[in-house]
């Protein structure tokens, strides 16, 4: 056997082993939520990822009907402006509408708000809300305080715009995903400091806790994996001390005063053990929480395979959320 030959066969066998062991700790998974997304290795793809999105451009998702998207710059701190995307539904009459400031997922270092134009068009139609979308800033180009800072921004303009806008500004809801969750909730602890009352915070899988620095067992295995997470911490707390007020949501002591929270998640999620923990925090402060824990669901596994009946009603749980918080009775 030649050399080359060797070391086909023995990259031949460590490939087939890594395989062997994605397709057992696949078992684990609800079937519903199994696709072939889940047989990749277990690699740190955000850097990649995050290098091949600042390439190509961003895809969005389809629009419900019945709702209009426009395209809009809001002000933003020190004369900037902040790009957002506004979902209204079709109104009967002029009475003002409850609002959602959306943030998207993509571990702080990927994303678009486009590319959620589904499920922020979807709750703008079901719930009837206007949905505001922010596309923040990304790191590592942009580090902390960047992407938090238009969020805040998109969240002020809702609330000072309200009454030209036809927003009740006493009927506000933030909702993030992944690192758009981790935004959302420190969007929420910053609204509680600067006096405005939101409705619910609604943590889609939150990425809260920059201490998460392994996977445990399987949890972490798939989509989003234990090294990518330490390269989007890395990569938005460049040259930051995590304790900074508004870094890291669970790093912040007093929980006490913020707005009811729901908060879901799978039980093979990097972010269990944080998610379940920070729900435990706010409780002890005396914070309402529902908290959500889907067996078997990995990390985004609505996103993967959104026609799952699980995924359907986690979707339908997270518009229900918003809904009871927002929407008046009659």
């Amino acid at each position: 056997m030649t050399r080359r030959t060797a070391m086909t066969v023995a990259a031949g066998v460590v490939l087939g082993a890594v395989a062997a062991r994605q397709v057992a700790a696949a078992r684990q998974v609800d079937p519903q939520y199994r696709s072939p997304v889940l047989l990749l290795p277990d690699l740190p793809l955000a850097r990649p990822l995050a290098a091949l999105s600042r390439v190509l451009p961003a895809r969005p998702s389809p629009i419900a009907d019945g709702v209009v998207v426009t395209d809009r710059l809001v002000p933003g701190r020190d004369g900037s402006q902040v790009r957002v995307w506004v979902c209204e539904p079709e109104r009967d009459g002029d009475e003002p509408l409850p609002a959602v400031l959306h943030l998207h997922g993509g571990g702080y270092v990927l994303g678009h708000a486009v590319e959620s134009l589904e499920r922020c068009s979807t709750i703008a139609a079901e719930v009837g809300v206007r949905v505001v979308s922010v596309d923040y800033r990304l790191a590592p180009e942009h580090p902390f305080p960047a992407a938090i800072d238009d969020c805040v921004d998109a969240l002020r303009w809702i609330v000072a715009s309200s009454d030209a806008e036809g927003v009740d500004a006493s009927r506000i809801a933030v909702v993030g995903d992944s690192a758009g969750g981790g935004l959302a909730a420190c969007t929420a602890q910053t609204a509680t400091d600067l006096g405005i009352q939101l409705a619910i915070q609604v943590l889609i899988y939150p990425m809260l806790d920059d201490r998460t620095r392994r996977r445990v067992d399987d949890r972490g295995r798939y989509a989003w994996s234990a090294a990518s997470n330490r390269y989007g911490w890395s990569s938005y707390l460049r040259g930051v001390d995590p304790a900074t007020p508004g870094a890291v949501a669970a790093r912040r002591p007093d929980l006490a005063g913020l707005p009811p929270a729901w908060i879901g998640v799978g039980d093979l999620d990097l972010f269990h053990a944080e998610d379940v923990a920070y729900a435990a925090r706010l409780r002890a402060a005396g914070v309402e929480v529902e908290l959500v824990e889907v067996p078997g669901a990995h990390h985004v596994f609505e996103t993967l395979r959104p026609d799952a009946p699980g995924s359907r009603a986690f979707e339908r749980a997270i518009r229900e959320a918003l809904r009871a918080a927002l929407v008046s009775d009659g």
